[in-house]
């Protein structure tokens, strides 16, 4: 029997692949599952149940919340990357980071080829296959859902055939948890306005009662959440998120031009990557000069670009990390966030390393360490070249 490591998540997807690879195909199924901190040890217990009950030989869980923070989320912060200035690539980075892990998975236990769910007309499947491709470029690559070209409801009358129950309702809509944010799809997003619907998202709103915190932030990491730190900012997300999801924050739906060249809309719930990014990005206001945030900005929109696009490997992507990471020697000191129903506002920082001091002059008030016979000479020679310019050509 060949042996297949299958990318196992325990949904409609993935469900059907483990029944089609086992029953039809004949394959022994190594099930593994990537936990980027978007299940709780109860949901573990019962997807690996799940596996071995729809004839997987065997199930692995493997843990990479911390190679995920590390290789990844990390520079996500530092970069300020928000996908068309809304999305976290919640899906984007997490998929590159479970591909990565399966790849070496396969190499460990001498799979002949790697199996995963990924439809046909998303993003996923160029991710999984390039990941693949790139780290075991000697396996074969299977995918039943593309390959067969399923709509849900088949896949549904396939279970159904091996005695596997799976609701419609619970197939309506496409859920993907992760620590850094959280995907929902469903008809809604199938068109061009629709929203989903109070039910569809993950986290219910339970939280009315303003509330305000204190981000701690340690070279442009979160290490702190007001009184409380955290050695790893892997924790300190989780923390974040279990704080303010309960508000409704961070939810939005984000239509952005896909790898294949369609245009796709994603619904999403990421109130800690919003609020990380959006106080990160504040501090940096304050303690970065004025090249390195427009230099930041230019790659890193790059950096996050190429990674929606599934390119994490490319070195082209280590160059921009160390560049990204010197930026964050002075991004240090605390940022005040107040949380309200559906909505956060960002109210100050304080950190040793501001360069708002008005020891140097206060804005549109008063100047302390030039004159204006400074500034006049400083505007002559600033505005030359554009003078002789419009002398030269009457202008």
């Amino acid at each position: 029997m060949k042996k297949v490591v299958l990318a196992f998540s325990g949904g409609l997807d993935t469900s059907y692949c483990a029944v089609y690879l086992s029953k039809v195909k004949n394959m022994e199924v190594h099930a593994v599952t990537v936990d980027t901190g978007g299940f709780s040890k109860e949901e573990l217990v019962q997807i690996e149940e799940r596996a071995l009950s729809l004839g997987a030989k065997t199930y692995r869980c493997i843990n990479e919340i911390d190679n995920y923070y590390e290789s990844c989320i990390k520079y996500l912060i530092f970069g300020n990357i928000l996908k068309n200035n809304t999305y976290p690539l919640s899906v984007s980075a997490e998929r590159i980071a479970q591909a990565m892990a399966i790849a070496k998975y396969a190499k460990e236990i001498g799979a002949e080829a790697i199996a995963h769910g990924s439809t046909g007309a998303g993003n996923d499947q160029v991710r999984f296959d390039m990941v693949f491709q790139i780290l075991t470029p000697e396996v074969e690559i299977i995918t039943p859902i593309r390959d067969n070209k399923l709509s849900r409801e088949a896949e549904i009358e396939f279970l159904a055939q091996y005695g596997v129950v799976y609701s419609a309702e619970k197939a309506k809509y496409s859920i993907n948890k992760g620590i850094w944010g959280t995907s929902v799809g469903g008809a809604e997003t199938l068109t061009s306005n629709g929203f989903l619907p109070e039910s569809a998202w993950p986290t219910q709103v339970t939280k009315s009662t303003p509330e305000d915190i204190t981000l701690h932030f340690e070279a442009g990491e979160l290490k702190g959440i007001n009184d409380k730190k955290y050695e790893k900012s892997a924790d300190a997300i989780l923390a974040l998120t279990a704080i303010a999801a309960p508000f409704g924050i961070g939810r939005d739906i984000h239509i952005g031009d896909t790898i294949i060249g369609i245009k796709g809309r994603v619904g999403f719930e990421a109130p800690a990557p919003l609020i990380i990014i959006k106080a990160h990005h504040t501090l940096e206001k304050h303690v970065l000069t004025k090249w390195q945030l427009y230099w930041k900005d230019q790659l890193a929109m790059f950096y996050g670009n190429w990674l929606h696009e599934g390119q994490l490997l490319d070195p082209t992507m280590r160059d921009i990390e160390a560049f990204l990471q010197s930026t964050q020697q002075f991004v240090t000191g605390k940022v005040f966030v107040s949380l309200r129903p559906y909505q956060f506002l960002v109210t100050g920082i304080e950190s040793d390393h501001d360069l708002m001091s008005a020891k140097f002059g206060s804005y549109g008030e008063m100047n302390n360490t030039w004159s204006g016979e400074d500034v006049k000479g400083f505007t002559k020679i600033f505005g030359n070249q554009v003078s002789i310019y419009h002398k030269v050509n009457n202008l």
